[in-house]
């Protein structure tokens, strides 16, 4: 048997395309149950070096879950990474299988760090914050289609609101509750709600989406968000910095809060303000402020 094989797996809602790196050896099985079982089974008698998935919205932690349960190295990446580099293959075609073989070639070349997964109270909170964005963005399309709406649809667009607001507040108490019960959520959160700005949808963003939060310094973290700004300077060029990649899920829950923060809290205040006499565009001024606010507790 080969050593130092490669693992790449293309997730889709009932598929999992498999390829291994450097046999080119590719094989398909059910994302479910069964198939999940039959793919460790499967790659237990390679004793793959690593094993690499792209996060696909949560279709992936199925078999995540189940591959490292049996002790598999596997870890989950930003498809956009994978995406880069078969570009730079000149991996023009798509395919399940192609994908698959993609990622193993990745895997390969740039072996991403296995990291550990997040726990079940993790995933829990983490389901509960997501939901509760679902919620809020149908609340704002329903408010916004409210205003608008001929009368005879007015009732059912405003039984909806009301029961949507409803959701939002049982799925509010359901975070609170998973917080109290987990002794180390109770005491990062008040930490980080003591910064003014910082309400319960920020820090409960935070434990779930940046659990390493307090375990980085602010550089890193702010680079994990993608919140640092990058240059873009080659030669005599300078061109201006700009902020890349990081977590979009956090950076947008992070934005809302500042723009508070620029208002209410007078440490980020007066930093925001400093920035705009200095002659700063707003948005870079609020960015560099989410920075500063990602980087406080």
């Amino acid at each position: 048997m080969e050593k130092n094989l490669f693992v790449g797996i293309d997730v889709s809602k009932d598929i999992l395309d498999v390829g291994i790196i450097p046999t080119e050896e590719v094989k398909r099985f059910t994302n479910d149950d069964n198939g999940c079982r039959e793919l460790v089974s499967w790659l237990g008698e390679f004793s793959p070096s690593l094993i690499v998935l792209e996060s696909t919205g949560g279709l992936e932690m199925q078999a995540v879950g189940v591959l490292s349960s049996a002790g598999l190295p596997v870890v989950i990446v930003n498809p956009r990474q994978v995406r880069n580099f078969a570009r730079a293959l000149g991996k023009l075609a798509k395919t399940d299988t192609i994908d698959s073989l993609v990622i193993a070639k990745f895997s390969q070349a740039v072996q991403p760090k296995v990291r550990p997964l997040k726990d079940d109270q993790t995933l829990e909170l983490k389901a509960l914050v997501t939901r509760r964005k679902q919620l809020s963005d149908m609340l704002v399309a329903e408010q916004n289609r409210l205003k608008g709406s001929h009368h005879r649809v007015k009732k059912s667009i405003a039984a909806t609101i009301s029961w949507l607001k409803s959701q939002i507040e049982d799925t509010d108490r359901d975070i609170s509750e998973s917080i109290s019960n987990n002794d180390i959520w109770r005491d990062k959160e008040e930490i980080l709600t003591s910064v003014k700005g910082v309400g319960p949808v920020l820090s409960a963003s935070l434990l779930c989406l940046l659990p390493e939060l307090g375990t980085l310094c602010r550089k890193k973290i702010s680079a994990l968000v993608g919140v640092c700004p990058y240059n873009r300077d080659s030669g005599h060029y300078k061109g201006k910095r700009s902020i890349s990649g990081g977590r979009a899920d956090i950076r947008s829950v992070l934005y809302m809060a500042t723009l508070s923060a620029t208002r209410y809290n007078p440490i980020i205040k007066a930093f925001f303000e400093r920035l705009k006499t200095a002659g700063k565009p707003p948005k870079v001024a609020i960015v560099a402020c989410m920075r500063k606010t990602a980087g406080q507790p």
